[in-house]
């Protein structure tokens, strides 16, 4: 079971590669759009990579994630100087990923850049490879669980409840606005309503589960997800418990030695391989298989 498992991670990360190369190749982003939460606090949706935040303090203006490319972050930047003349003196980034953290390459040379431990070492790691993250825009102050902090008089608690998404997700959270940034913890956006787990990146269905599980404890009322649309404490508790019941589900077939096909069509899964040409990343089911099923 052991190198079924291994031979399924390694296919995991390889078809997770050549899918986000094709994506990115393929995608034609929506254009950049701002949308106001309120008179300090923003959030884009659009353009190339996830959604991003805007955050307005007394002296400066915090930026959450940074887009995919340069040029999507310069559209980022002068959007914010539409909105005002503060310069951007912060950059937090929810995780890894490069449809987030890319755009960091637009940015100026200077700035704090905040992220999970684990996440600037995964950054540090993707140094050499086909699209590695801005080596001069690494994160220079790092979270490990939990940090609260004021930035330019704007109250922010970090926080990170162990692997989920991958292994240094950050969430964000401004508790005076009761607004979080929950980076790709929370994607609506596709066609799969379940979670986006990268074992690749060390991240954890179980500890998905237990990162929305504080999201939802706090005092918030409006949740900006990593892509797609505005949610709320109802929504993510929806979200929730149809991860958890999946999951649930896997696990006792798992239990009895059910085979990933086996598992797949139980849940009403294609258990056909894709077409020619076509690449998808691991699903929900099959990253919950594949964690489960190690032994």
């Amino acid at each position: 079971m052991t190198r079924l498992y291994a031979r399924l991670a390694l296919g995991a990360v390889l078809v997770l590669s050549l899918f986000v190369a094709f994506a990115n190749a393929q995608q034609q982003p929506v254009p950049l759009s701002v949308k106001k939460i309120s008179d300090t606090v923003y959030w884009t949706e659009g353009g190339a990579g996830g959604n991003t935040g805007i955050i307005i303090g007394k002296d400066g203006v915090i930026v959450v994630d940074a887009k995919q490319t340069a040029a999507s972050a310069k559209e980022v930047l002068g959007e914010i100087a539409k909105l005002t003349p503060k310069p951007v003196t912060t950059v937090m980034i929810t995780h890894s990923d490069g449809d987030h953290v890319n755009g960091l390459a637009a940015f100026p040379t200077g700035l704090t850049i905040i992220s999970q431990e684990n996440c600037k070492k995964e950054m540090e790691a993707s140094a050499g490879s086909r699209n590695p993250a801005p080596q001069d825009h690494l994160p220079n102050k790092t979270i490990e669980k939990k940090e609260s902090l004021t930035i330019n008089g704007v109250r922010f608690t970090l926080l990170n409840f162990g692997p989920a998404h991958t292994s240094g997700d950050l969430i964000i959270y401004l508790p005076d606005e009761k607004v979080v940034f929950t980076g790709d913890l929370v994607v609506t956006n596709q066609p799969d309503p379940y979670p986006i787990i990268h074992l690749n990146k060390h991240g954890s269905s179980e500890g998905w589960i237990q990162n929305m599980k504080g999201i939802i404890a706090l005092k918030a009322d409006k949740f900006v997800p990593g892509h797609g649309d505005l949610q709320t404490k109802q929504g993510l508790q929806k979200m929730l418990a149809a991860g958890q019941e999946r999951r649930e589900k896997i696990k006792k077939m798992v239990a009895v030695g059910k085979s990933l096909p086996e598992v797949k069509t139980a849940l009403g899964e294609s258990t056909a391989p894709a077409a020619p040409g076509g690449f998808s990343p691991p699903t929900f089911t099959e990253v919950v298989y594949m964690e489960l099923s190690k032994s």
